[in-house]
């Protein structure tokens, strides 16, 4: 028994770790549990596209499958194609490998580019052109390069080059190895946008879009020392006017087919990991908390969350949520309109909603035209896409849900988060709300909701029974661990607002219906709370709940008036 168990572990050891936070391409390959994702460089091959933007939400193998294209294609002094000849790319034939180390290459990338100010930021692109720069260092010897390009190259090592001489860095690289090396290079740029996304965070968005216009118009508009060009984002460019002409840039995003399978992990991918490492008895509970993704017609799991998932033991956490910021959700949030507030609950419950996608969408957009807020959602991974139908302006109408689990846990953190932070509620408000359902203490729900009213609205927001509805549904949605929440659905001979099922039979399942009146009097008040109770039995709500088993059933009827509420309530 002991040699047994002493076996299993050993064989355990054998095992290759998984790559958390692995970028690397050589390192990943060799070191670590390797998903080979080769086959990208074939279909660019096939496809030869001068210039290509690949837009994915963060933490989906971009920046890993960027630096495996440069170690592919550039030119090295050690032989690089060892890193390729087990993967699946060398199995293509001659067609293919022959372009292995055959290209000068310029890589950046600009993932840590984050700053609080335009002044910090320039100086971080101006290391990173310095690093890239050194990386060629044998251009200063070159007898191609004429000596005023190399007094250019002095410069950007020294760290002394101007803003304005920064701007033309990959033009004038990409010449110097064109001329150096009698090809020209593969310009690699990874997370174009993430210092464009600080840009409007910080306040310094107008800048870093003027620097960017001008670096990456030299570098891919009218660039004859080009041979081709690779970026990734998580938004599309076009309509930032980075590359207004540009009209050899294919992009390629969570809406096209073309390289749908190559970001993130597949079912057959993720199977032969669990397979891997004996764990494909967790196969349901990871499908639940990480798949969902739907990138072309792909079916496509979160890569970050599967391999830090079987990493930690097995164990379900919204593990992408800690990977970078959540502030789209915060920006959503403070200008949602009461008709998005109303879709974001219903996507919490896990409904679908219609929305327009329009991919050309950018953050300045946001706060001029609110409806953008769904586009945003879905290009940075908080929504996907189960329908489409284009318009006759290029957008998309969409049906939408979030993906899984994973990111439903991330909606109602940034929602109770935000709503700390405004001040619209305290957490002993939320504990209260929590609480009171959890125990049918209908004071305390009271005391609560009317908190959170006196906080969150002003007299002349109160009014319509969809506002109520969306308040109290947004309150509820935040509290589900025990219960299923509904609202709006069909039961007995009408539609019930509001519906808690439990999770477990043995607590009590909960029906609401909402009133609302303006003007009214405490006993006005309470009798349309009563009203609203006797809907429910006469339209027969509790139908549903008691088809399935449900035994105890608690039914409230709320009226609200104004900024004061009042509940009714019968057991059944």
């Amino acid at each position: 028994m002991n040699k047994d168990s002493y076996h299993k572990e050993d064989v355990s050891k054998e095992k290759k770790p998984l790559p958390i936070g692995i970028s690397d391409y050589i390192r990943a390959q060799a070191e670590y549990y390797y998903v080979d994702k080769t086959l990208l460089i074939k279909e660019f091959l096939d496809q030869k596209s001068l210039v290509s933007l690949f837009t994915r939400p963060r933490r989906f193998g971009k920046t890993l499958n960027m630096d495996m294209l440069r170690v592919f294609f550039e030119k090295s002094t050690e032989d690089t194609s060892i890193y390729f000849t087990d993967k699946i790319i060398w199995k293509c034939g001659e067609k293919y490998t022959k372009h292995q180390g055959k290209y000068p290459v310029i890589f950046l990338t600009f993932k840590d580019v984050k700053f609080d100010s335009w002044e910090a930021t320039i100086d971080k692109i101006r290391v990173l052109l310095q690093a890239e720069f050194g990386r060629h260092r044998e251009l200063m010897n070159s007898e191609n390069i004429a000596e005023y390009e190399k007094q250019y190259f002095f410069k950007i090592m020294n760290g002394t080059a101007t803003e304005v001489e920064l701007t033309s860095a990959l033009e004038i690289l990409s010449r110097m190895l064109a001329e150096h090396h009698g090809k020209a290079p593969i310009i690699i740029i990874d997370e174009y946008d993430t210092p464009i996304q600080e840009g409007y965070s910080r306040n310094f968005y107008k800048k870093i879009i003027g620097f960017m216009r001008n670096f990456f118009s030299g570098a891919f508009k009218d660039n004859k020392n080009l041979s081709y060009g690779f970026l990734t984002g998580i938004l599309r460019i076009a309509q930032e006017s980075i590359f207004s002409g540009l009209n050899n840039l294919v992009i390629n995003s969570v809406l096209d087919n073309a390289y749908s399978n190559f970001f993130g992990f597949t079912y057959p991918e993720v199977y032969e990991m669990l397979e891997y490492y004996n764990v494909i008895d967790k196969e349901k509970e990871l499908k639940e908390w990480y798949d969902g993704y739907i990138f072309g017609s792909e079916e496509i799991y979160n890569p970050w969350s599967v391999i830090s998932y079987i990493a930690k033991g097995c164990i379900p956490q919204a593990y992408w949520v800690n990977t970078g910021k959540n502030e789209i959700l915060g920006d959503v949030l403070s200008i949602a309109t009461e008709d998005i507030t109303q879709k974001l609950y219903a996507l919490l419950q896990g409904e679908c909603v219609i929305a327009r996608i329009d991919q050309n969408v950018v953050y300045k957009l946001l706060s001029e035209e609110p409806e953008n807020i769904y586009s945003l959602l879905l290009v940075t991974g908080y929504l996907k896409v189960l329908k489409k139908e284009l318009q006759a302006d290029g957008s998309y109408l969409c049906e939408v849900s979030i993906p899984n689990k994973e990111i439903a846990a991330v909606y109602k953190n940034e929602i109770l988060s935000h709503l700390l932070q405004i001040g619209a509620i305290k957490r002993t408000t939320a504990n209260k709300i929590a609480e009171s359902i959890y125990t049918n203490d209908l004071g305390k729900m009271q005391d609560a909701i009317t908190e959170y009213i006196d906080k969150t609205i002003s007299f002349y927001d109160a009014g319509t029974e969809g506002f109520y509805h969306g308040l109290l549904l947004g309150l509820v949605s935040l509290t589900d661990t025990q219960y299923k929440i509904k609202s709006n659905r069909e039961s007995g001979d009408g539609r019930y607002d509001i519906s808690l099922i439990p999770r477990n039979k043995k607590y009590s399942g909960i029906i609401i219906e909402l009133k609302s009146k303006g003007g009214l009097n405490e006993a006005e008040l309470e009798k349309l709370s009563e009203t609203a109770l006797k809907q429910i039995n006469s339209n027969r709500y509790s139908t549903e709940m008691e088809k399935d088993g449900i035994i105890n059933i608690l039914k409230m009827g709320i009226a609200f008036s104004g900024k004061k509420m009042k509940i009714k309530t019968q057991t059944f």
